[in-house]
């Protein structure tokens, strides 16, 4: 079994109204400094495979495919 973490992250360039809704709250409660949040998801996975390769091809597959919109997501992937 193989245990990976995918990381979506919008582009730069791409508005991020939630981030700066985070960005507004933590201001609002005293949190001085902070500036350009970011919002993003993660995904924590377990595959039933022992072959990394596969895996890897798999993983950016899913990617490509369902877990983030290329046009304006980045991903990134790394194996605990």
């Amino acid at each position: 079994m193989i245990k990976a973490r995918v990381t979506v992250t919008l582009k730069n360039g791409v508005l991020d109204p939630q981030g700066k809704a985070i960005e507004g709250a933590l201001g609002a409660l005293g949190f001085d400094g902070i500036g350009q949040v970011r919002q993003g998801k993660v995904f924590d996975l377990q595959i039933e495979t022992a072959d990394k390769a596969k895996a890897e091809a798999d993983l950016k597959a899913m990617c490509e495919k369902l877990l983030a919109n290329t046009v304006i997501e980045n991903y990134s992937i790394s194996f605990a």
